[in-house]
């Protein structure tokens, strides 16, 4: 028995999608046994033009697999992974898997103080990083009693890449100064170990479905750092749900664009584990930029990519501009962040094929709702729950009490994709779950007719004299206004009112906007008491890796300048008093 809500939901399923599907009882290394097994030649990976079928895949996977055997990883421990997408990132992943042993993913950029936070909650017993990422693993040349290795990235460029690296020109020192990187003593080199390294007996053990594959990092619903298991079945749920989803992909046929990391949980479900799933090629990318996916769609045209809405946006723009087809991509899946409607007007426009977007979170693996890639979805809405999903919409304050349909509240929700509880969190874990066992994902929405769309983060809503503001809302008024590229809208503290609205705003060159404008500008599109009440004018808004406005900081920003303005100014009262 389902809730109202996804009863409602699942009135609009396409006829070739069910309801609910049964989860194989499969573990993660058998979606890349199965993919070669069915099909040994086919491309698994184009990796800046190189090329790796799923029979090298495999083999080199297993060998990698021997290697951290013989370094002494068994099932539960835990490999730590610190670099950019690429090959060895996936052979690394699967590798790992194939032990039993837990994958531990972090962002190759992330500071010092983030990576050592994270290695000392996971305990990691082995870690293999990117060479620029080593200063970050191992400050001061300390490797912290674990075993280290180093991954060079030009490894995996085609042949005659490698080539021109060395040859002795600027550019292409330069140009080499960004994917390499000193490494310190004790180190080791991870291509050089797994060239000698024999592949894994078949008499290691092998995970179960209810193991721990994965060790991802978020914010959670707080905002404070936390780590998020996924087990084998989670993931392997999910994969099987993604494909249900999108009956018009055949198994051996597809290509994958893998623009978001795998550090990721939408980037590593969606694109890695996936495209093994499905037997699709992937074509892989250490970063986004414009001109290597448009340059890669030439060389090896995509069927489905997903992204954040930045990277729709900008693809289509160059590829619009440049005269490059996009024409391949049948399905595109937004996430992340709110699709705007012209963005998708354009895409499918330009490629001919759909655009939907979907909601998840980390610790969902990450999808719970999406839109169906039929004349059934709705751009502008999340979608509907996804198969084997059931969720509701319930009182912020009293999540046993459902509201009522088209009326505000968080969406919570139970499936076989959704994790226990985050790592040796108690307290945590005691308020992210209902005491019946629902995730509370923190983020208010809105049904209608099945329907979810997104009011806003529970975490980033504005108290300001016992109205709630949701920033999103405001931020829809204010970006479409005359000389606005983008906008951010805060909450800071104001008195006896709570918190006033701020928006920050990055305006096109020569545009000049004020707060009176912007006032003015609201006036008949918001309520009173939501129309912001500062402005302020930033070069840029802080991005998270997937492109996602990261509103905290644009706060922290904002009061700190707002603390700076008001010690100059007690400093300047000081020398007047005198």
């Amino acid at each position: 028995m389902v809730s109202d809500v996804t009863a409602r939901s699942r009135a609009h399923y396409p006829a070739a999608v069910p309801a609910e599907i049964e989860v194989p009882e499969l573990v993660l290394p058998d979606l890349l046994d199965a993919a070669a097994r069915d099909f040994p030649d086919r491309l698994a990976i184009d990796f800046m033009g190189r090329k790796t079928s799923y029979a090298k895949l495999a083999d080199r996977v297993d060998r990698a697999a021997g290697l951290f055997h013989n370094l002494g990883v068994r099932r539960g421990d835990v490999i730590a992974l610190v670099m950019p997408n690429c090959s060895q990132h996936a052979i690394a992943i699967f590798a790992a898997l194939r032990l039993g042993a837990i994958v531990a993913e972090h962002n190759p950029l992330a500071p010092a103080d983030e990576i050592q936070s994270q290695l000392a909650r996971h305990g990691a017993k082995v870690v293999i990083a990117w060479e620029k990422s080593l200063d970050a693993v191992c400050p001061d040349g300390d490797l912290g009693g674990r075993v280290v290795l180093a991954m060079d990235l030009t490894r995996d460029l085609p042949h005659v890449s490698r080539r021109l690296l060395s040859l002795p020109l600027k550019r292409t020192q330069e140009l080499k100064d960004t994917m390499r990187a000193p490494i310190p003593a004790g180190v080791g080199s991870f291509v050089h170990f797994l060239k000698r390294a024999k592949p894994i007996s078949d008499d290691v053990e092998r995970p179960k479905p209810g193991d721990t594959a994965f060790y991802l990092h978020t914010g959670g619903t707080t905002g404070s750092p936390k780590t998020v298991p996924l087990t084998h079945r989670n993931l392997v749920a999910m994969v099987e749900e993604g494909r249900v989803w999108l009956p018009q992909f055949a198994r051996g046929t597809e290509t994958f664009g893998a623009v978001l990391p795998y550090f990721h949980a939408f980037g590593l479900t969606l694109s890695l584990l996936f495209a093994a799933h499905m037997a699709a090629s992937q074509v892989v990318f250490p970063r986004f930029d414009v001109e290597m996916v448009l340059s890669a769609q030439r060389r090896r045209p995509m069927t489905f990519l997903p992204g954040v809405p930045p990277i729709f946006d900008r693809v289509e723009k160059e590829a619009r501009a440049k005269g490059r087809s996009l024409s391949s991509i049948r399905i595109a899946l937004a996430g992340a962040m709110s699709l705007d409607g012209e963005v998708a007007r354009r895409w499918e426009e330009t490629t001919g094929g759909l655009i939907i977007e979907g909601y998840g979170m980390t610790e969902a693996s990450p999808v719970l709702v999406g839109n169906p890639t039929s004349p059934q979805r709705r751009p502008g809405t999340l979608g509907i729950a996804f198969p084997n999903t059931d969720i509701r919409i319930v009182d912020q304050e009293d999540p046993s009490v459902d509201v009522a349909p088209g009326e505000k509240g968080e969406l919570i929700a139970k499936g076989p994709q959704i994790f226990a509880g985050y790592l040796d969190a108690p307290e945590e874990n005691a308020e992210l779950f209902t005491a019946d066992g629902w995730l509370r994902t923190g983020d208010v929405v809105v049904e209608d007719d099945g329907f979810i769309k997104l009011a806003d983060r529970r975490k980033e809503l504005i108290i300001s004299g016992g109205f709630n503001i949701y920033p999103s809302q405001v931020e829809d008024a204010v970006r479409n206004m005359p000389g606005v590229v983008d906008v951010a809208v805060v909450g800071v503290p104001s008195g006896a009112v709570g918190e006033k609205v701020v928006a920050a705003l990055v305006l096109e060159a020569g545009a000049r906007v004020d707060l009176e404008s912007v006032r003015a500008w609201c006036d008949k599109k918001l309520s009173h008491y939501a129309i912001p009440r500062q402005v302020e004018v930033l070069q840029e808004l802080p991005k998270s890796q997937l492109g996602k406005t990261l509103r905290r900081k644009v706060r922290e920003q904002i009061m700190s300048a707002s603390e700076s303005m008001k010690d100059a100014s007690d400093r300047l009262r000081g020398r007047d008093d005198s």
